[in-house]
């Protein structure tokens, strides 16, 4: 390597980056990081859950030193209107296994410790400065310009979030439609580890994961979530940038709604809000992949559009570090062959198509469009606390169950239940 190129450059760091850059300069590639924030994490984002799975297999037992919040124990899924709910809670002890766990994290922390353990390997790290282009001769990407100086690399590796605009200059990521981004709006809220014990049925150390769907997006596709942290938990509302114009109120006054509404008042009640934050959320699915290889270039995490919403879980970031992964391991392969061009890292793409990630992506292609029903988010929570509200309200003579269930299956249509249950059906 010459004094003034790099085997590597990777604009971002978040998972995707990091991930990569801890890989690539453990196999001894000089590696650099260049992040917009201020540190690793200072401007990431995330509703709060990690699947250990993907990060285990690269740092195992990793949750003993890295800063996680809480294991996931406690499941909880509510159908919610204006002003009842209906829950459906699962709680199971932590996995002996430590693939199958999943934690609640803190981004502006977890990002750090991961950055920390790339420069542990020997990657450099450089933050507060932005990527403003590519350095691209012959159609080969050759490096970047940043903070006015121009560096070269053999490989820029984009990891540089939702909306990558380098890849757009590319011309292989297609600008950001409203069809295939929600927006997510976040509050960290400041409780007593004692308190958030005895709001969620959690022990220390032991979280909780909630996911409400109905009333926090205005009845139209998104949703609300808590995640409980050491001492505060994560509040927040998605909600999806096509229907903005259908609705009367912003994103951030459904946050508000949703705090105050009657399930949800007393968890956060005598809380701090202590962080609020907001970002775009790729939710297109397969449908908004962009071209993962070019000519010197990997596109990896949140700037591949690599998200999956399937409605009970809402994933990114275990598919982030696996993209990292794999860009990491196809570098590797291309310098051991001293092909840097699209041919030559094209081991990237059939890593992914090889994984859990592409898998993933391609079983659930079929599902963003069926969430993208206004029945889903308004007349089926309804429904379901409307069933169990005459359920359990006792006032004279008893009626047979189906006088109490039926009318509310009517309202939303029987037509309608057997044609959305056959297309879920075939949607997962």
């Amino acid at each position: 390597m010459s004094e003034d190129k790099f085997d590597v450059i990777i604009v971002g760091a978040g998972l995707a980056g990091c991930t990569s850059a801890c890989l690539l300069a453990q196999a001894g590639l000089e590696t650099l990081v260049i992040e917009r924030g201020n540190f690793p994490g200072a401007k990431n984002m995330t509703g709060g859950r990690l699947y250990a799975h993907s990060i285990e297999r690269i740092f195992p037992n990793f949750a003993e030193e890295a800063p996680v919040e809480r294991c996931i124990v406690h499941e909880k899924i509510s159908f919610i209107d204006d002003t009842k709910s209906a829950t459906l809670d699962f709680a199971s002890p932590e996995s002996d296994d430590p693939a199958n766990r999943s934690y609640s994290v803190l981004r502006s922390r977890f990002d750090q410790w991961l950055a920390g353990k790339a420069e542990e390997a020997g990657a450099s790290i450089v933050p507060g400065i932005r990527v403003d282009d590519l350095i691209v001769r012959d159609g080969k990407v050759c490096g970047v310009v940043a903070g006015g100086e121009e560096m070269e690399a053999d490989v820029v590796i984009l990891a540089d979030g939702v909306n990558s605009i380098l890849g757009e200059k590319l011309g292989m990521v297609s600008k950001v439609t409203p069809h295939h981004c929600a927006v997510g709006v976040k509050e960290v809220i400041q409780l007593s580890k004692q308190q958030i014990n005895d709001r969620f049925g959690c022990s220390d150390k032991e979280g909780a994961a909630w996911l409400f769907a109905g009333m926090p997006s205005a009845g139209y596709m998104g949703g609300g979530f808590i995640y409980t942290n050491e001492d505060s938990i994560s509040l927040g509302v998605v909600f999806g940038l096509h229907n903005m114009a259908e609705v009367g109120k912003t994103v951030p006054q459904m946050l508000e709604d949703f705090k105050n509404h009657p399930t949800v008042k007393p968890l956060v009640e005598g809380g701090k809000t202590v962080e609020y934050s907001g970002h775009v959320v790729p939710e297109g699915g397969l449908s908004m992949l962009p071209k993962l290889v070019g000519d010197g270039v990997l596109i990896a995490g949140d700037a591949a559009g690599l998200c999956l919403n399937v409605g009970y879980t809402v994933r990114g970031m275990d598919l982030a570090i696996a993209s990292g992964e794999a860009a990491a391991k196809a570098v590797i392969a291309a310098k051991e062959a001293g092909d840097y061009s699209e041919k030559g890292l094209a081991s990237y793409k059939a890593e992914l198509d090889n994984s859990f990630v592409m898998k993933d992506l391609n079983l659930y292609k079929n599902l963003p469009g069926f969430l993208d029903n206004p029945r889903m988010f308004n007349d089926y929570p309804e429904m379901v606390t409307g069933i169990m509200s005459d359920l359990f309200t006792i006032n004279g003579p008893s009626v047979p169950l189906r006088k109490k269930v039926m009318p509310h299956l009517k309202k939303v249509g029987f037509l309608n239940l057997i044609k959305d249950g056959l297309k879920g059906a075939k949607a997962i």
